[in-house]
């Protein structure tokens, strides 16, 4: 008897061919449509609607059944919720990475075991082997940075089967083999499950906000702000300080509502050796040693020897990096297989 597997299918082409590769694989493939976020923001729409029609569009296609799991309420609370108070303290959180922790592959996997499934399938570009979150095939597209925080149990009830294409090129030629109508979908950007809505105009609906000073490196105020909590370490444009050479924000202050700038890139208040980790998650459990950092998404794979702690982490990198974020997640690699990591709290 195959096995039932339940696809999150977000309208995109990613999951639709996930779909379309399980049925071919002969699983009994069920459709889930995850109504995680129907809020429009002002000047924007959010798209739930319009992915909810592609995905029915494909699962009709695919002669499969599509489900609607309803975790608007959950979402808010666990992704929603967490973004803002991380802006709030001046942190710069990355939702996604929660939404898989909390969302994805927590609730929708233990919603899916209770209706009957063996197990659960995402567009993600990555890979499992023997329960290790290894990265996808396609490194340019390798999304096993907002994955980190997914358990070895969850992951072994989960499937990646794009996580082997080259290419998205070869995604989307696929996808046209099996006519899916979202073949030649366009990628979709922003905040995940929210929409193309840039985040000042999302928190901008929560957040009340008061402009203030910008202070370069002398201490003489320069300009003024729109609100500390849009700006993040290392953010050049939208500053609106003109004249001569860029600013670069090298910190904050929350309580006094003021951002710090300097023209220097070699600021030392810029560059950090040392990252110390929050809420530490190790997929398959993780030892002091050396290996590669990833500091944000698509930023570049550093060498750094790893000190595990109890409840964080350390890590002396060999080569200093420049506006490392607090909030932002730094990720272990063992060659193509992922350590798990944590949440920056502390740069040296």
């Amino acid at each position: 008897m195959s096995k039932t597997v339940f696809v999150g299918m977000s309208g995109g082409v990613d999951s639709s061919l996930t779909a379309a590769l399980l049925v071919e694989q002969g699983y009994n493939v069920v459709g889930v449509y995850m109504k995680n976020w129907t809020q429009d923001i002002p000047g924007f729409i959010c798209p739930w609607k319009e992915d909810f029609q592609d995905a029915k569009r494909v699962a009709v296609r695919l002669g499969i059944e599509l489900r609607v799991f309803d975790f608007e309420e959950q979402y808010r609370q666990k992704v929603v919720d967490y973004m803002i108070d991380e802006y709030k303290h001046g942190r710069t959180p990355n939702p996604d990475i929660m939404c898989n922790q909390e969302i994805k592959f927590k609730l929708f996997l233990d919603t899916a075991l209770e209706q009957g499934a063996d197990m659960i399938a995402t567009g993600h570009y990555a890979r499992v082997v023997d329960d290790k979150l290894m990265v996808a095939a396609n490194t340019a597209k390798d999304q096993t940075y907002f994955l980190y925080r997914v358990t070895d149990t969850a992951l072994s009830k989960t499937l990646f089967p794009i996580g082997d294409f080259a290419s998205k090129d070869e995604v989307r030629a696929r996808a046209a083999e099996f006519k899916l109508p979202t073949a030649a979908k366009k990628d979709s950007q922003g905040i995940c499950f929210v929409g193309k809505v840039g985040i000042k105009e999302f928190l901008r609906q929560y957040v009340q906000t008061v402009p203030g000073p910008i202070v370069d490196a002398h201490g003489v105020t320069i300009g003024e702000h729109d609100g500390a909590i849009f700006y993040t370490v290392g953010q050049r444009h939208g500053l609106n300080v003109g004249g001569g050479l860029p600013y670069y924000v090298t910190h904050k202050d929350m309580e006094s509502n003021t951002v710090y700038v300097t023209t220097d890139l070699q600021d030392e208040s810029l560059w950090s050796s040392t990252v110390i980790v929050r809420d530490p998650h190790w997929i398959n459990g993780a030892s002091d040693g050396e290996f590669a950092v990833r500091l944000r998404y698509r930023g570049p794979l550093v060498k750094c020897q790893l000190m595990v702690a109890d409840d964080h982490a350390v890590l002396e990198l060999a080569d200093p990096q420049r506006a490392v974020a607090a909030g932002q997640s730094a990720v272990l690699y063992d060659g193509d297989r992922v350590l798990g990591g944590g949440i920056i709290s502390e740069t040296k």
